[in-house]
């Protein structure tokens, strides 16, 4: 294995290394506004772990938190970097753990709190734009052309109910190779996804890096049972992309894995008191109840039903909705593979 020369580093085979990474803001953005959160001189500061096999192999980038309050991959993928050992690998992993450091540490909920950018959706950004934006850009010059794929944890934000699930791109230059790795995970329920402006979804719409996004835990919750099942996915990625060997942990053959080529995605039309009548990982028909909209004074607004067969993939438990909210999620019964 060559030297890697990366982000201003040089590390030898078999090396490790904690760093920084410096995204150049300008010191200032937003019509002049000196943006809060800024690091570094006014650029903004990624915590990063570099590390470099002793063999050729891959090159894995492993982000968490670019949602700030999606907790669960953070101290996974920090874990799983602390037991990577560059000597008994093949190829090279990138990890970020906290990439909305900003959020993180504001206790923001998703979005960057400079601009209300939001990382995974917003994609590719622009070199002098807001924070978010050149963030996102970042990512697009200096970091992408580095790898060969992406895994992105993320996990059940406010009110939201979550079913342990993948998603992988249908961009068909990466699809087979994002559906494979996601396979070789522990996950239930694997789910193509249409999108195209986050993090990884754009790298596989535009560059054809292979990628996939996790999503595990509930409420902004922290749980370390959801913390354990993501380092262990983590690991069974690595061991499938050939990277180093999981040290404790089997993919599971019993497990029923279950893909769905579609899914629906369904928001609120008003304003209104959403009640769910269903609730994640159960079976669903066409023309069934899933939750009612009421106003203020208990009057009912809107009926929520089933469009299709499917099973219930995670929903929002909490109250208040507004019009374009998000209420429910599920995988088409006869979109299954």
């Amino acid at each position: 294995m060559d030297d890697w020369r990366i982000f201003g580093e040089a590390l030898g085979p078999g090396e490790k290394r904690r760093t920084a990474l410096h995204v150049p803001m300008g010191g200032l953005a937003n019509e002049g506004e000196v943006m809060p959160g800024t690091r570094a001189g006014g650029d903004y500061e990624l915590p990063a772990i570099l590390i470099n096999g002793k063999h050729p192999g891959k090159t894995l980038l492993v982000t968490a938190g670019i949602h700030a309050g999606e907790y669960n991959g953070i101290p996974a993928v920090i874990q799983v970097a602390r037991e990577l050992d560059p000597q008994a690998m093949a190829g090279r992993v990138i990890v970020l753990p906290c990439v909305n450091t900003s959020g993180f540490w504001t206790r923001h909920p998703r979005t960057l709190p400079e601009d209300d950018f939001n990382l995974n959706g917003q994609y590719p950004g622009k070199a002098d734009g807001t924070a978010g934006e050149r963030l996102a850009d970042f990512f697009v010059r200096e970091i992408f052309p580095q790898v060969d794929f992406i895994m992105d944890f993320h996990g059940g934000s406010r009110g939201e109910r979550m079913t342990p699930l993948v998603f992988f791109p249908t961009y068909p230059k990466v699809r087979k190779t994002a559906l494979d790795a996601a396979k070789a995970m522990n996950v239930g329920f694997i789910v193509e996804s249409q999108a195209t402006r986050g993090e990884y979804s754009y790298a596989a719409r535009c560059l054809d890096i292979p990628g996939l996004l996790l999503e595990r835990g509930d409420g902004y919750y922290c749980r370390p049972e959801w913390v354990e099942a993501d380092r262990q996915d983590l690991w069974l990625l690595i061991e499938h992309l050939g990277i180093a060997k999981a040290p404790d942990v089997a993919r599971d053959p019993a497990l029923k894995r279950r893909v769905f080529r579609e899914a629906v995605y369904l928001d609120s039309e008003i304003n209104g008191l959403w009640t769910p009548a269903v609730d994640r990982n159960m079976p669903i028909q066409k023309g069934q109840l899933l939750g009612t909209l009421t106003d203020l004074y208990g009057d009912l607004l809107r009926e929520v039903r089933a469009e299709h067969d499917g099973h219930l993939l995670y929903l929002d438990s909490g109250l208040a909705v507004r019009k374009g909210g998000f209420l429910v999620a599920y995988g088409i019964a006869s979109s299954e593979e």
